[in-house]
């Protein structure tokens, strides 16, 4: 059993929780949670090791025993050890150091979204869910976007991660993807059309600037139309999150409509 803090197992988690560059360089990220560990090894993804305490629950020792049975190193850690390294205020027994590794963009996709700029990782993490439940069939991650496998982004991704290929480009590279993939560059405006009245049925990528900024330079030379989410009321304005929402069920409305 770990009972250190100075452990270097301890040590290698708080590095890859704090900062995105030690991610890359390792080549991992830790999820945290049983719902997280549980959904990743449903979607056989590559664990580097686990760490469990005595305060885990029955659902989550049998991910214990799952992992044991993969062949997974899996060590238990005082109960002191666990609160220390994690993210929240009620620890759930469990966390998990995975393999940082992107999903493949699949061939001729015709739905992408592209939040930029969205540092905001509780906005960067639902934007990932949705994406998930919409069927969005890539997310392509540009400079200056909050690192996609931070802690509090893949809390408030609940599982998208190990769906959704989620992939860092840079501005050219992406403009590379969505052109030979015959897409229409949508940008998220306030004052662009409205999404009620603009034909999403066609192959297109979205981008969802920041509250704060809204989209960067770069997106908006790339952009072939703006459109917006008309609203009735006296806000000035929706977050990311909110409004990427809206815009990516819209999507899915319209094309089912037309299959109806």
């Amino acid at each position: 059993m770990i009972t250190s803090n100075h452990n270097p197992r301890i040590k290698f988690v708080r590095a890859l929780q704090g900062r995105a560059r030690e991610r890359r360089d390792a080549g991992a990220f830790v999820v945290e949670g049983v719902r997280l560990v549980e959904e990743a090894a449903n979607s056989n993804w590559g664990f580097q090791f686990a760490l469990y305490d005595e305060t885990l629950n029955e659902r989550g020792r049998v991910q214990v025993e799952n992992l044991k049975s993969r062949g997974v190193d899996v060590e238990e850690v005082s109960a002191s050890v666990m609160k220390s390294l994690s993210e929240t205020e009620t620890p759930q027994g469990i966390l998990a150091v995975l393999a940082l590794s992107e999903l493949p963009i699949p061939n001729n996709p015709n739905f992408i979204l592209i939040p930029d700029q969205v540092r905001d990782p509780g906005n960067l993490g639902t934007l990932l869910r949705t994406a998930a439940a919409a069927g969005v069939q890539a997310v392509l991650i540009p400079p200056d976007t909050t690192d996609a496998f931070a802690p509090k982004v893949l809390r408030s991704g609940m599982g998208a991660h190990f769906r959704l290929p989620i992939v860092s480009k840079s501005w050219e590279e992406i403009e590379q993807v969505v052109k030979s993939s015959g897409l229409q560059m949508l940008i998220a405006d306030m004052g662009g059309s409205s999404c009620w009245e603009t034909d999403l049925r066609q192959p297109l990528a979205l981008i969802i600037g920041s509250e704060a900024e809204g989209a960067s330079e770069a997106a908006r030379k790339l952009a072939t139309q703006r459109i917006s989410v008309p609203m009735s009321g006296m806000m000035e304005s929706l977050n990311a999150g909110v409004a990427g929402s809206v815009l990516m069920f819209e999507v899915v409305r319209q094309r089912k409509t037309e299959r109806l």
